[in-house]
This record gives C-alpha cells, sequence and structure tokens, in this order.
C-alpha cells in the first residue's frame, strides 16, 4: 500500500515539477534579479566576514567597569533568654537579645560604573549598604579609597566617588532606557565571583518587569546576559557602547545565573546620578495618592475591556493628584504617553522626573476617556519629622523614629495617606531594635498602654525603665502585638 502511494506521487509530483520549471523560467525571464537574489547566500570569502565580534564595543567601555570593596563592622549578641513569647517568635523570628555585642570585621565584593569623568561612580545599594569603608579598583588595578556621596536604598543605587587628581577617568554616557527594544544585543560586565572582571553577552529578554522584588521602585529590564553574585552594580551596555542598565538581582533557584537577570533602567540611574551632583540628597515628586493594580476581576467590575493599569483607591487632600482633578476609582493608563500597568510602573514614571513642571496622565473614569495635568511638587513635610535615634534599656533602643507626614512616608516607600503616627525610619545595627528585628517603615501604635502619636510620646514612654514591655506595630496592613522582659 505505502509502495503504491509513493508511485502515484512521484507521477503527479513529475507533472507538478515540470510546470514549475516552466513557470520559473518566465520569471527568471522576466526578473532576472531574482537570480542574482539566490546567490547572495554564499560561503564567506574572507576571515573579516567570519569573525564578527563584540571585543571593539568591549575595549571601549570595560575599563569604566570597576570593583567595589566595601568593609563593614558586624555586632552580633548572645541569645537572651527573655525573650520567649511563641507569638512574639511567630512574628519577629528567633534571633534577638540584650546581651554584649562581640564585633567582627566583615568584607564584601561588587562592581561599579564610571559615570563621570572626575570620579562619580555608581553602584548598588545593597553592595555598600552598612559599609564603613570602600575602596575602589580600576581595571588597571590602581586602587583608590572612595567616598560615599549618596545611598538611596529605595532605588537599590549608590553614589560614590574617587579622587583622581587632574587626570580624566573612562567613564560611560548613559542611553535612553525607554529606546531599548526586547532583542536588543546587550553585555553584562562586572567581577562575578570575585574571579576577575567578566563579560557576557545576551538580548534584552523583557522590560518593564515589576514583581522583582529588589527595591521599591521595580521596573526593571530583563536580560538573560549571565549575571552572577559580584556583578551587582556593574554594567549593562548596549551595541553603541552605552550604558543601559545597573545589573542588580537574578533569578536563580542554585545562587548562580539560569539566564534570568535584572538591571536598573538608566534613565532611573541617570535621575540619581544627577542628585548625587546636586548636594547628593534624592529629590521626587510626589503623586498623592495610594493605588492599587487592576486585575481581571476588577477591570470586570469597572467594565474595562482588559485588565491592566493603577486604580486611585485613596487620595491625599490638597494634594498633586487631587489638585489636578483626579478622583478615587480612576484608573490610570498612561504618564507621559507611557502606558503604565500596574502601581510600581506609576511609581517608576514620577520617580524618573525632577521637581518643577507637570506630568501628563492618561485615564478612564466611569468608562471615559480623560487627561489631568499633575504638578512635580515634593511631599510636605507636615508635621516636622523630629527624627530621633531611641536610646535607654527598651526594645526600641537603637530604632531611629519619625513622626509620619506625606515627605518621611514617601521616603520610606509607605502607601499611605495621612494621619498621625510615629513611624520606625532606621534601625541600627545589633541594637536592641535590630535583635527585636524591627524593621523600616513599621509604625509603632501602642507601648505600655500608651497611644504614640508623636516622636515626643515614644520618647517619654521608652524613658522610663519597666520590667516588662507591651507593645503594637504596625507592618503594612497588619497590627501585630507582644510582650517581652525589659
Amino acid at each position: 500500500m505505502v509502495v503504491e502511494m509513493l508511485s502515484e506521487t512521484s507521477w503527479t509530483g513529475a507533472v507538478a515539477m515540470a510546470l514549475a520549471a516552466a513557470l520559473l523560467g518566465a520569471v527568471l525571464a522576466f526578473f532576472p534579479w531574482a537570480a542574482r537574489a539566490e546567490t547572495e547566500k554564499r560561503v564567506p570569502s574572507g576571515r573579516a566576514e567570519v569573525e564578527l565580534s563584540y571585543a571593539p564595543v568591549v575595549k571601549r567601555v570595560a575599563p569604566a567597569v570597576v570593583n567595589v570593596y566595601t568593609k563593614r563592622v558586624v555586632k552580633e549578641n548572645a541569645r537572651s533568654p527573655f525573650f520567649n513569647d511563641p507569638f512574639f517568635q511567630q512574628f519577629f523570628g528567633n534571633r534577638f537579645s540584650f546581651g554584649v555585642p562581640r564585633e567582627r570585621v566583615q568584607q564584601s565584593l561588587g562592581s561599579g560604573v564610571i559615570v563621570d569623568p572626575t570620579g562619580l561612580i555608581v553602584t548598588n545599594f545593597h553592595v555598600i549598604k552598612g559599609g564603613e569603608q570602600f575602596t575602589v579598583a580600576l581595571s588597571d588595578r590602581r586602587e583608590f579609597e572612595a567616598e560615599l556621596v549618596l545611598a538611596d536604598e529605595r532605588t537599590d543605587l549608590a553614589v560614590l566617588r574617587i579622587d583622581n587628581g587632574k587626570q580624566k577617568l573612562p567613564h560611560l554616557t548613559f542611553r535612553n532606557s525607554d529606546a531599548v527594544e526586547v532583542g536588543d544585543i546587550v553585555l553584562a560586565i562586572g567581577n562575578p565571583f570575585g574571579v576577575g572582571q567578566t563579560v557576557t553577552s545576551g538580548i534584552v529578554s523583557a522590560l518593564a518587569r515589576t514583581h522583582v522584588g529588589a527595591s521599591d521602585y521595580q521596573f526593571f529590564i530583563q536580560t538573560d546576559a549571565a549575571i552572577n553574585p559580584g556583578n551587582s552594580g556593574g554594567a549593562l551596555v548596549t551595541m553603541d557602547g552605552r550604558l543601559i542598565g545597573i545589573n542588580s538581582a537574578i533569578y536563580s533557584q542554585t545562587g548562580g545565573s539560569i539566564g534570568i537577570g535584572f538591571a536598573i533602567p538608566s534613565n532611573m540611574v541617570e535621575s540619581v546620578v544627577a542628585s548625587a551632583r546636586d548636594g547628593g540628597r534624592v529629590k521626587r515628586p510626589w503623586f498623592g495618592a495610594a493605588l492599587q493594580p487592576v486585575d481581571n476581576e476588577l477591570a470586570q467590575s469597572l467594565g474595562l475591556d482588559r485588565p491592566g493599569g493603577s486604580l486611585i483607591r485613596d487620595i491625599y487632600k490638597g494634594g498633586p493628584a487631587d489638585k489636578a482633578g483626579l478622583k478615587v476609582g480612576d484608573v490610570i493608563r498612561a504618564v507621559d504617553g507611557f502606558g503604565v500597568e500596574d502601581p510600581q510602573a506609576v511609581r517608576y514614571r514620577f520617580a524618573t522626573k525632577g521637581l518643577g513642571g507637570k506630568a501628563r496622565i492618561s485615564y478612564l473614569r466611569d468608562g471615559r476617556s480623560g487627561e489631568a495635568e499633575v504638578a512635580l511638587v515634593a511631599p510636605p513635610e507636615v508635621p516636622p519629622a523630629d527624627e530621633t535615634e531611641i536610646g535607654g534599656r527598651n526594645p526600641f533602643a537603637g530604632a531611629t523614629v519619625a513622626n509620619l507626614s506625606p515627605a518621611i512616608a514617601d521616603k520610606l516607600g509607605l502607601d499611605t495617606m495621612g494621619g498621625q503616627g510615629v513611624v520606625i525610619a532606621q534601625v541600627a545595627p545589633g541594637s536592641a531594635a535590630d535583635q527585636i528585628q524591627f524593621q523600616r517603615g513599621d509604625i509603632v501604635v501602642e507601648v505600655a498602654g500608651q497611644r504614640i502619636e508623636t516622636v515626643a510620646d515614644l520618647v517619654k514612654v521608652t524613658s522610663t525603665r519597666r520590667p516588662q514591655w507591651d507593645f503594637s506595630v504596625k507592618r503594612g496592613e497588619r497590627v501585630f502585638s507582644a510582650t517581652v522582659g525589659g
């Protein structure tokens, strides 16, 4: 049966081939260029056509990528016996004490990128976090002591400065990260595992990744160029030799690269570097509204054609969004013409803008499209922060606290639109507050039966020694209460 079928197919195929040959001859007679197009696929005639190389790009950009060595003193405490409350351990963990601290020196290695010929170097915040001394090693093995100019935990970026006298340093220029497309070829340069400067290649795998969890402003470039521990703070460059991102994180189940790496876009990096040049303090516009993502269920309830965008669920009275005419229930779809699919994208678009001017917001309200212009202004610090480090012998010792305001909430990345309260702004390593595992952004609700509304309230209540401490702390949407020994 099979042989017969093949024979029949051969006969009909012969007829078809004859007709095709005749047709091809007619085509070539009238369109001779068609034959030439076929002959363009040929064996390379020389070495230059065979050896396609990234070497010229690497030679230009590699000298601007450096190693960053961080030295920090770590305090470790012995376990204290009186933190035995099971609920307390469930919330705060099982690593706390008021014991005598022991110190040890810890060193870590990361990468950095020279972005100014006078010696400004950008790296990741987590590379220099807690550091007391910083050393930068250039690609030619020269080493310099570095000064920390700016540390911005919210973006996971930091800027260092080295002094090379009057000699200009090799540096990279920024490329507009909004112009990069999925599929563009990129190179990642850094010092993975401390083996020395290493270059890997890949493509831009995705843009606007917002659920990575590596910083408050989640809007990452994803690449399959191999990124490993030690690459943090290194350069992601395009084929024109310009900086498109700072390599910051990887997705991995083993600790090594599996082809899913993330870089902070150059537009965000450039805004932080600009702040470093302008006094070393980051100033960002404030939107003045609390947002939530629009999932499929919410989109259906709102009558939207698809999920995506950011729903305004709360608004600060008198803030920029309120003054622009935006309302609770509006769904933001774009900022200055750039689509925004979730609240992280909205925050990113505002964070990359300087103060002054306005941002154009495209939104949906009751099924109708609208636009609003939101002023790019800084959040107000009302009431005054009154930042104070709590001392003494109590669970909050070593915590720096502040009165809650739009400015403090924005600084700490809190999604709150007002109200009184005291928030933990910083926790000193090795302190009692650190051992209890209080976190930046925790809001102190009540201590020793007293409601805490101002920093002065907390200072007063913690100034008295007590045999035990009862307190309540709000973290996110949950309030936790605990009792510990004094």
